[in-house]
């Protein structure tokens, strides 16, 4: 642990965090979960691997409450205090991607476009959102705007029926997720999925992969590289970490603190949104440009 380190005692220490698909701007986003994990949680490293903020949806409609505002809150303060804060760009926030050949920062957050990072015992990592190995994404990017509203649609009957489940004494069960696991092609393409970033990452010299994008939180050997998927902030709220020892580990918020995740606050929504947030929204709706090339920027440590 270097002397500037924001590592507090009475917070989990971690050397590095990973945390994608939060989808801030949306409805279905746990920010309240992310920013209590945040609040609990010390790093040295912090990795936003994508689709934090949600401009799909921001363009289409405005949500954002109190918890938004706080997890934005954290991660700044966490840049302030030390930690070595990297943002790579997903699809859903992809209109940040056009400033990254700047190498500029905001507020103390690097933009890059993939990064990677070598753990305490010597493991390299590539990490990236993972939707340049989405046929869907690159290619038909109308089928992707449809399966986003299909995903919101789904999450929305979700959760009138785990109301009905719970009134029944059962456990929350996300419906959306058992559905995506039994529809067989959508198997076949989270297996190519892991597979052809497995195959990419090896190729290059790597020794695992950190990703997003799939919502599907993962960790295990493909093709004899380190798949390390670290899920999202909307039904699985998890996160990779890696310890000071180099241990990666998957921590599942809502199961390590017994949440419900069907208990949701009255959201209290943001009426003057912060000029940081203002700017960023305009983003959202400023007309799209092609993003510069894939390339790796080094964010090891």
């Amino acid at each position: 642990m270097n002397a500037s380190s924001p590592i507090r005692p009475t917070q989990t220490a971690y050397r590095s965090v990973f945390i994608s698909d939060v989808h801030m701007g949306t409805r279905g986003c746990r920010a309240e979960f992310l920013a209590d994990f945040l609040k609990q949680t010390s790093c040295e490293n912090l990795f936003l691997v994508g689709d934090i903020i949600d401009g799909w949806r921001l363009k289409r409609s405005w949500f954002w409450d109190k918890h938004h505002d706080e997890v934005l809150r954290l991660i700044l303060k966490a840049a302030r205090s030390g930690t070595n804060v990297v943002y790579v760009p997903g699809n859903h926030d992809e209109m940040l991607r056009k400033y990254i050949s700047l190498n500029i920062e905001i507020c103390g957050v690097k933009l890059q476009m993939e990064a990677e990072h070598t753990t305490a015992d010597g493991r390299k990592l590539l990490i990236t959102h993972g939707d340049s190995f989405d046929s869907v994404v690159r290619h038909a990017k109308l089928l992707a705007l449809l399966g986003d509203w299909a995903y919101t649609t789904a999450l929305v009957v979700n959760r009138y029926f785990n109301m009905v489940r719970t009134r029944f004494g059962y456990p929350y069960w996300s419906l959306s997720a058992w559905l995506k696991l039994q529809v067989k092609e959508a198997v076949k393409a989270i297996d190519r999925f892991e597979t052809a970033l497995a195959d990419d990452a090896k190729s290059r010299g790597f020794d695992g992969v950190v990703c997003g994008h799939i919502h599907h939180a993962e960790m295990r050997q493909v093709n004899g590289v380190m798949y390390l998927n670290d899920g999202d902030w909307v039904e699985s709220c998890t996160a990779l970490v890696e310890h000071f020892d180099g241990r990666l580990e998957l921590v599942d918020w809502v199961a390590r603190n017994k949440l419900s995740m069907l208990a949701r606050p009255a959201p209290k929504l943001s009426v003057a949104p912060a000029a940081a947030l203002q700017a960023v929204v305009a983003e959202f709706t400023a007309p799209q440009s092609e993003p510069p090339a894939t390339h790796v920027v080094s964010a090891s440590t």
